[in-house]
């Protein structure tokens, strides 16, 4: 999606007639079906006009292209302004322009993240540069145009109204790889920003680049894949055992050979090893040159996959965010747009209604958009009254589509020191199916204990952390969760509290609670339940 495009004249001449915020407001609601907020509005008015200036001055030559608010597809999020062109040597060159109406920042001690006023309060967020520089990269990695014609993209920010302090925190010495990569322009700056855009677009006849831009289909290049498959290769989090080695043959054989729209449900409980099934698919599809996203409806989990894959290793997450995404992001996607959608923990797919969901159904967005789409699903693990995933839902939409319906059962437990009877225990008291085959389990092997005084619970928990052992404490919603705006982002106010014992704890920080399972800095924070989904944890 893209909200303008123009030629660099045209561009300027809408700034002089005060109608491009108009034009891109129209194309905004047309494409999105939604009303413009005054502040985007605003930002618009703002930092456009500082743009135009900038190319102006440049003097770059009218046929340079322009396009402004680029959706990069398959996801949320849309690079702000693009101008493309020839250099002097006659290479064809993009430049990626992150506009920022800051005026000031503060570093917070993290890598890439910054903190600034957004939205009535200062709030952390990625350094401008590297949100250019990721743009940048994800296009390099997956449009097919820019990596297979030669395509040259460069990225910078460019923050018109910020006046820089001395030391400058945008500037400071953690960031100098990442500017190097992507500078950053001071309001000051702008003759910098000029040379630099005059630099690569400065012989102009940009617009068949925009196209190429436009209408490059999205598919990860060769080097991408071979640098994902070297992450994954000897990564013995991901190790297939037995019955898991059965359904993943499965999946590679259906998945490959597939002469028609194909559906396949993997379906199995907890601790059956859905992911790790799910990760070397994905890879293996990957390696065959399959158009290919993991799909991942919970955040905590996308975000907890990726660092396991990438053994938290910076520049390597970095690029595998651009295979991994939400389940919101296909509504718009066209028939077949993908080879394969694979999504894990199908069940917290969502319906119509959900926050921020333009959609219907996101089962129905991910078959369409997908030649072969497979859910990795427990039925029994819905949680919330908009969660739709179901076999059920799943088999009715691919009907719908003429998708052929191929289902894999995964049986073994390989969580809880496999006792399945254990399982089958905790499913029986709890009422979720009653079965009287729960015995076959080594009562000895397992704990379970009902604490009347929670300073003990809480000992108990940081006695198996002094051991190296992974444990945390969960709590349901019995306690308020004080807001971000009053100095809660960062687990600072211990809303779980009961006086009477003298017990207080924070809930997990809102800062970063996708790792709050596995990270020590938090293992004296309570996990919401939701957190804990899809986790092994000791306690």
């Amino acid at each position: 999606m893209i909200l303008y495009q123009n030629d660099a004249i045209g561009f300027r001449k809408a700034v002089d007639r005060n109608t491009l915020v108009g034009e891109i407001e129209h194309a905004y609601v047309t494409q999105m079906g939604r009303a413009v907020g005054q502040s985007e509005k605003h930002s618009w008015n703002n930092s456009l006009r500082f743009m135009e200036t900038a190319v102006r001055n440049a003097s770059v030559p009218d046929d340079c292209g322009v396009l402004i608010e680029y959706n990069i597809p398959s996801s949320l999020k849309r690079i702000d302004f693009i101008i493309s062109g020839h250099d002097e040597r006659g290479e064809e060159n993009f430049v990626i322009v992150e506009l920022k109406q800051w005026e000031k920042a503060c570093l917070t001690g993290k890598e890439d993240l910054v903190a600034t006023h957004l939205n009535g309060a200062m709030r952390e967020t990625t350094h401008p540069s590297y949100q250019a520089y990721s743009y940048k990269r994800y296009l390099s990695d997956m449009n097919e145009a820019i990596y297979s014609k030669d395509l040259h993209p460069f990225s910078c920010a460019y923050l018109h109204n910020y006046i820089p302090s001395s030391p400058e925190p945008l500037l400071d010495r953690q960031f100098e790889t990442t500017i190097q990569k992507s500078p950053i322009f001071f309001s000051p700056d702008v003759e910098k920003l000029e040379a630099f855009i005059k630099r690569y677009v400065g012989k102009g006849k940009g617009m068949d680049i925009l196209y190429e831009i436009e209408h490059g289909k999205i598919r990860p290049s060769r080097k991408f894949v071979d640098s994902i498959s070297e992450m994954f290769e000897g990564n013995e989090v991901f190790t297939l055992l037995d019955e898991q080695r059965v359904a993943y043959s499965n999946i590679i054989k259906y998945a490959g050979e597939a002469k028609k729209k194909t559906t396949l449900i993997v379906n199995g409980g907890p601790g059956t090893g859905k992911s790790v099934v799910a990760m070397h698919a994905f890879v293996a599809l990957l390696k065959q040159g399959n158009n290919i996203r993991f799909v991942a409806p919970n955040a905590s989990f996308k975000e907890a996959m990726v660092a396991m894959l990438s053994s938290n290793h910076k520049h390597a997450k970095k690029r595998l965010n651009a295979l991994f995404s939400g389940s919101m992001v296909y509504v718009d996607a066209s028939l077949d747009q993908f080879d394969v959608l694979l999504v894990d923990e199908a069940h917290r797919l969502k319906g119509k209604g959900t926050y921020m969901y333009r959609g219907i159904s996101q089962i129905e967005d991910i078959i369409k958009a997908s030649k072969v789409n497979v859910f990795f699903i427990d039925d029994l693990q819905r949680i919330r009254p908009d969660d739709e995933g179901s076999r059920q839902k799943i088999k009715t939409i691919a009907k719908q589509f003429g998708s052929e319906i191929v289902e894999v059962q995964l049986l073994a437990q390989f969580r809880c020191s496999g006792a399945e009877g254990f399982l089958r225990w905790i499913d029986h008291n709890l009422q979720i199916e009653e079965t009287a085959n729960f015995l076959d389990w080594d009562n000895d092997s397992f704990q379970f204990r009902i604490f009347d005084d929670p300073l003990q619970l809480a000992e108990k928990i940081t006695q198996l952390q002094d051991k190296g052992l992974k444990a945390r404490l969960l709590a349901g919603y019995a306690w308020p969760w004080t807001s971000a705006n009053n100095t809660n982002d960062d687990a600072q106010v211990c809303d779980v509290s009961m006086s009477e014992w003298n017990f207080a704890l924070p809930w997990n920080s809102r800062k970063d609670p996708y790792n709050w399972a596995v990270e020590d800095s938090k293992k004296n924070q309570i996990g919401c339940a939701i957190r804990a989904r899809g986790w092994s944890l000791i306690t």
